[in-house]
């Protein structure tokens, strides 16, 4: 056998029980039959090995031909099945259309109703995972970081709210969109309220910028590439749940994407910047949506539908509402990171064409002086603002010959720096002694 095993069990309702067995009989199915005997409305229960991929249309064949959309249905994981009926089974399915490893649309609902745990839990696991990724960012630790991701319980909702659109399950599309939304406020209300208590608590070490941390500035300034790892993080989240495997380190890559900019949304609230808030906000509301459009697209490309044709439709109205007006969203707000994007681009050429100045002044001011001046360093600082940051001075570190005079070095630097970068940049020279060997 290659694929997963699963033992369905289903009520046999009397009056339609032999034409359920006979359906199975003409689907070449191996099936185990026990009587009912407690007086209840149905006379026994079926016991059907399958294949993972024949468990949907082995169902949708029983419900031709009888069986109640609300009979008493249980799908099991089944290890091993030992039977020439089952290899035979097995091998017919392998040609259809559906992957062997997708599971059936019943185990793919109940799997995200899993997923979205309680209020209660969610809340909790939300607030510590808060705690402490806004501890992580703060102390610069990643992995502090990446331990809150972990716990965070993020990929529930993601995955309730889009298996809810592509089934027509408007219950657990809502329960997905509550959790989806509240996780994000609260998660960001527990990182201000953490973040601020350190702060005048001074729990940490004053700091001059606390927004020059890696961790922060790494969510501050987002750009384009952060869209490609929040749709790898849906679509990788739904094939994982589609597949019925574990969706533990994949809810880990859903939170990568989710916790540390909420987190950092808190921090700019806790340390009044609101510029700073709207980098990490605007990364924040790209990173849910990217998540939920893969997650839809994945979901529909795979084939999961309503059983009901009536329903279809009305189900893929939805789905493509919502895809439209996600899409929308992104392309929106991916505007600014676009924006982020091109304005480090330029900062990076900008800086390369000052230092290539530099490097050139300094070689003319060999030529001009009696001896020689080594280029030791070239810093480029920039205005101190969270995004869109400008080049507004330049420090250049050159050494000198012990002894010698470098006022007219100075001037000849200054001089033709000032000229050679066409840009209101303040220059500095900083000396010092350095003999060549």
């Amino acid at each position: 056998m290659v694929g997963p095993v699963r033992l369905v069990q289903v009520e046999l309702p009397r009056g339609e029980r032999e034409r359920i067995l006979h359906a199975l009989d003409d689907e070449g199915v191996d099936y185990v039959v026990s009587d009912e005997t407690s007086g209840r409305e149905i006379s026994g229960v079926a016991q059907i090995p399958l294949p993972s991929n024949a468990v949907e249309p082995v169902l949708e064949r029983l419900r031709e031909a009888g069986l109640d959309e609300d009979a008493y249905t249980v799908v099991l994981e089944a290890n091993t099945v030992i039977s020439r009926r089952f290899d035979e089974l097995e091998k017919e399915y392998a040609g259809e259309e559906l992957s062997e490893d997708r599971i059936a649309q019943e185990e793919l609902t109940a799997a995200a109703k899993d997923l979205a745990p309680s209020n209660r839990v969610f809340a909790i696991m939300t607030v510590i995972s808060a705690l402490i990724a806004t501890a992580g960012l703060l102390l610069d630790s990643p992995a502090v970081v990446v331990g809150s991701m972990v716990i965070a319980p993020l990929i529930g909702p993601a995955m309730a709210a889009s298996v809810g659109t592509v089934v027509d399950d408007d219950g657990l599309f809502r329960r997905g969109l509550y959790l989806q939304v509240g996780g994000m406020v609260l998660a960001i209300a527990t990182a201000a309220l953490f973040a601020a208590f350190v702060r005048y608590a001074r729990l940490i070490p004053p700091l001059s910028d606390v927004f020059q941390i890696a961790e922060i500035q790494q969510r501050v300034a987002p750009d384009t590439l952060s869209l490609a790892v929040a749709l790898g993080a849906g679509a990788a989240g739904v094939i994982s749940l589609t597949t019925g495997v574990s969706t533990a380190l994949v809810g880990v890559m859903i939170a990568v994407a989710l916790l540390p900019p909420a987190a950092t949304v808190g921090i700019g609230i806790a340390w009044g910047d609101p510029w700073t808030t709207l980098g990490s906000s605007v990364l924040l509301l790209v990173n849910v949506l990217s998540i939920n459009l893969a997650a839809l697209l994945v979901l529909w490309y795979t084939g999961y539908r309503p059983r009901h044709w009536f329903r279809q439709d009305e189900a893929r109205s939805a789905t493509i509402k919502r895809v439209a007006v996600l899409a929308v969203a992104i392309v929106v707000l991916s505007a600014f990171l676009g924006g982020v994007t091109y304005d480090s681009y330029q900062r990076a050429t900008t800086e390369e064409q000052i230092r290539e100045d530099i490097g050139d002044v300094v070689a003319s001011t060999n030529a001009s002086v009696p001896f020689g001046v080594t280029l030791l360093d070239t810093e480029v600082q920039y205005t101190n603002t969270a995004i869109f940051r400008q080049a507004d001075s330049v420090v250049v570190t050159v050494g000198v010959a012990p002894g010698e005079s470098v006022s007219r070095v100075a001037e000849h630097i200054n001089r033709e720096m000032n000229e050679s970068i066409e840009r209101d940049i303040e220059v500095q020279v900083r000396y010092l002694s350095a003999e060549r060997s």
